[in-house]
């Protein structure tokens, strides 16, 4: 690929620049390695990010440089792209709205790419055509060991709460945060967040209650050195999740990466890049494809 070059991807032109800019410098991945990537795994994140409004954490001078959350639509951004008015009460940015790009075809994707926005963080909801915002349809845990404790102790972890999930008649499906943590989710029947956030809630009190020198459920930076912090405010309508098959900002271009229960039971450290994803996909399939089912069950409850 040139240094810059205008393509055509998916019935659209889009004009891309700086392709062989580093933004990984320890490993020198590249803006255009960046974009492949996303363009390679397109049919596969896609689904996952379809109708839910994406914040971008954008590195236009790579991940050794500060990075910037993005969740208004940038100057610039193409008629054809899809976005969506959201009310966001509370803004530090002082807006009452903002609009929100949805990440719905290839094109919007490769945009993206090229806007060098490594990380794609969605909500737990969706948004309908006309932008009806729709209750929460992903119970999401996620997982942050405080060091020493690494993603091993988070592995434990997680299976503790996928039997108390199956217990209530969920399925949990974990991946890897693309940093050091995990995430598990769970398909539910759409729900109202506050919801889901007092459902993890309680059960981030209960496995603390029962495994008080492994888990914390509350936020204190001070609590959480060699625990792992069950952070069950994630499902507040607010918050954000890194995306699946999403590239994160680290020292090496890692992805947050769909796993086995298997691998979760190994207890081995697990850490995967763009190449190893892309492989795991042609191995594996989309091991997140069961949070797309249209047949969820109702969170106990709501």
């Amino acid at each position: 690929m040139s240094s810059s070059t205008t393509v055509e991807v998916g019935g659209r032109r889009l004009a891309l620049s700086n392709l062989q800019k580093v933004l990984y410098p320890e490993s020198g991945f590249t803006k255009g390695e960046l974009i492949d990537y996303y363009a390679k795994v397109a049919d596969t994140i896609l689904p996952h990010l379809k109708d839910r409004p994406v914040s971008l954490k954008r590195y236009p001078n790579g991940v050794e440089s500060k990075g910037f959350f993005a969740k208004n639509a940038p100057n610039g951004t193409p008629e054809w792209v899809r976005t969506v008015r959201l009310p966001v009460p509370g803004s530090t940015m002082g807006r009452d709205e903002i609009d929100y790009v949805v990440v719905d075809d290839l094109p919007t994707l490769v945009w993206l790419a090229n806007l060098a926005a490594i990380e794609l963080h969605i909500p737990q909801w969706k948004v309908g055509p006309r932008g009806k915002v729709h209750g929460a349809d992903l119970l999401v845990v996620d997982l942050d060991p405080g060091p020493p404790a690494t993603i091993v102790e988070c592995c434990h972890v997680a299976q503790l709460i996928r039997d108390e999930l199956a217990a209530d008649g969920l399925t949990a499906y974990p991946k890897t945060s693309g940093s050091k943590g995990m995430q598990l989710y769970a398909p539910i029947k759409e729900t109202p967040d506050d919801a889901t956030s007092a459902y993890a809630k309680e059960l981030a009190q209960r496995l603390e209650r029962r495994e008080p020198e492994l888990i914390v459920s509350r936020m204190l930076r001070s609590l959480r050195p060699g625990k792992v912090l069950i952070d069950w405010s994630q499902n507040n309508a607010a918050k954000t999740t890194v995306a699946p098959y999403s590239v994160r900002a680290r020292q090496s271009p890692t992805v947050s990466t769909p796993i086995t229960w298997d691998e979760v039971e190994s207890g081995e450290p697990l850490r995967f890049t763009t190449d190893d994803v892309l492989a795991r996909i042609k191995e594996h399939g989309d091991l997140f494809a069961p949070l797309l089912a249209t047949r969820r069950p109702k969170l106990p409850s709501a």
